[in-house]
């Protein structure tokens, strides 16, 4: 009798829980975040399944009462990096051989686990440790991780189980397999999103691979409880390996071995390209060609022509730009508006914006938060500063900050002249909207400007009524963004939905939320096996 494993579930998007006033999920996250508030976490290392305690110290705090500590941090050390890499190896062979539905049945788990009685838990140590509202960590460490552990899991199955076999002509049977790859997958993940942390070493997990996981600076709270939940839903000692330190300690360490398999990123575009060009130099001392997969910087762009709903467009600026106060790869931070719509919508927008309430996401009023640190805080204000002094610039909203409590940065919005102005070109990753006005009838060259001004090609967005003009910017900006999306905002892509990712200077493009990402953690082979193996070595043209 041979026993068969049922398939995943089919993955639904898990609905957004609203947190309105009385609602029993605002009051289960309102308690979880005293309780998180009243508490200093221990964090380890976790090597093994086991908990490492370094003595290496660092302090994590509120970016939004920085001077309130909610954590002490272990940080890996140059030993505690080679054992986890150690861990992750001799995992391998378990792990690997493990049937695809056993390892997907834990993060199953573990998103019915999130979406019920660690929802709270999570929400809470995402809005203090990264300084979300409760509604930007609901849709992210609740909602799209729940979305990413179930659809992974199907599309897991997809791979496995749809892989067209090839044609077996008679005397011979052809077959293909896909394995997980050899040695260990490298985890970077970025602070402002829970979900993508958890994401990027889980799925490659997904798919049969070990890793080392190494956090965010910034994260290091709600990272350390979402390991936890993955080790709670039965995830074997090794498999991924949690390993908070300096990247000048872990990432040296990780992409000069010899048995690194691949690096799954998120996060800067200046530091993936060291990481790439380090991976290149170590090649002749690596056993296999590492997969590199990144998702990295943008600079995200809205443009409106002369014929489209001027509301829809004030609304997809004010909330593409501001939400997490723009700490959002996806963020909308630059926008082409026509001078006729500009001078019909500039005040309510204006008025719009100064009602955006800046302050402790614990006040449910508050619609924006701090931005995540003292190094995102200067970085942030000195581009605010030099549009003060540009007499090409008008600050129109915004423009002020404060960092006596916590690192807060006003809704801002520059009215830039020159379209190739530092804010309309650079990165900026914070609560910054830069606007250039142009000519109504300047359509299409402002097309050509967005497409050329910035390095990144991540999202972007059209707003226009009449489908012509739809459709000539779907044609002139066809690489200018991997995410497009037409009279909304750049931001906010779903799993199963809108795959996410991009490329020139944004990354490798390799879509999260899909089944191209899980395919880059596995590597096939192709078997023969032969009926009627020839006993001859001579071809008849020898005759």
């Amino acid at each position: 009798m041979v026993n068969s494993i049922p398939i995943p579930p089919t993955p639904v998007n898990e609905p957004v829980l609203g947190y309105l006033p009385g609602s029993p999920e605002r009051e289960a996250l309102k308690a979880e975040l005293e309780r998180q508030s009243n508490e200093i976490l221990e964090i380890p290392c976790i090597i093994n399944g086991e908990e490492v305690f370094t003595g290496n110290v660092v302090e994590q705090v509120m970016p939004h009462d920085h001077s309130h500590v909610i954590a002490r941090v272990h940080l890996a050390g140059e030993a505690e990096v080679n054992a986890a890499i150690e861990s992750a190896l001799n995992a391998h062979t378990m792990w690997s051989t493990m049937p695809w539905q056993a390892r997907a049945a834990i993060f199953l788990k573990a998103s019915e686990m999130l979406a019920g009685e660690r929802r709270a838990e999570i929400n809470a140590s995402t809005m203090l440790n990264q300084s979300k509202t409760c509604h930007q960590a609901e849709i992210d460490s609740a909602c799209e991780l729940i979305d990413f552990w179930r659809f992974n899991s199907d599309y897991a199955r997809q791979i496995y189980e749809d892989l067209q076999p090839p044609i077996s002509p008679s005397s011979m049977w052809n077959s293909s397999e896909v394995r997980p790859l050899e040695g260990f997958v490298f985890s970077v993940t970025p602070f402002n999103f829970s979900s993508i942390a958890a994401n990027l070493p889980s799925c490659a997990a997904i798919m049969g691979n070990v890793g080392v996981w190494k956090p965010s600076r910034n994260s290091y709270v709600s990272n350390y409880l979402l390991m936890r939940l993955m080790m709670d839903a039965g995830l074997p000692p090794g498999v991924i390996n949690f390993i908070p330190g300096k990247a000048s300690v872990v990432g040296e360490i990780c992409i000069s071995h010899s048995e690194l398999a691949g690096i799954h990123f998120t996060g800067s575009t200046a530091v993936f390209r060291k990481m790439w060009r380090d991976v290149a130099n170590n090649l002749e001392s690596m056993r296999s060609y590492p997969r590199i997969v990144g998702e990295t910087g943008g600079k995200d762009f809205i443009v409106a022509h002369p014929d489209c709903d001027r509301q829809a467009l004030l609304v997809a600026i004010l909330r593409g730009a501001f939400e997490f106060q723009g700490q959002k790869c996806s963020a909308a931070s630059r926008a082409y508006v026509p001078e006729s719509v500009w001078n019909a919508i500039k005040d309510d927008y204006c008025a719009e914006v100064a009602k955006i309430t800046v302050g402790d996401p614990r006040d449910f009023s508050n619609y924006m938060s701090a931005v995540i640190d003292r190094k995102s805080f200067d970085n942030i204000t000195g581009y605010i500063d030099r549009a003060h002094a540009d007499p090409n610039c008008d600050v129109i909203t915004g423009g002020t900050y404060d960092d006596s409590t916590g690192y807060f940065i006003q809704p801002t919005t520059v009215v830039c002249k020159d379209p190739r102005s530092e804010s309309m070109a650079e990165e900026i990753f914070g609560p910054v909207m830069s606007i250039h006005v142009y000519d109504d009838d300047g359509f299409e060259d402002v097309l050509t400007l967005c497409d050329t001004t910035s390095e990144y090609a991540l999202t972007g967005s059209i707003f226009a009524t009449d489908r012509r003009h739809i459709e000539t910017a779907m044609a002139a900006l066809r690489y200018a963004a991997g995410n497009f999306y037409i009279n909304d905002k750049p931001t906010g892509a779903v799993v199963g939905q809108q795959p996410f990712g991009g490329a020139r200077g944004s990354g490798t493009n390799d879509k999260a939320g899909s089944p191209l990402n899980l395919l880059r953690w596995v590597s096939p082979r192709s078997i023969k096996e032969t009926f009627t193996p020839p006993h001859d070595w001579t071809y008849g043209f020898l005759g």
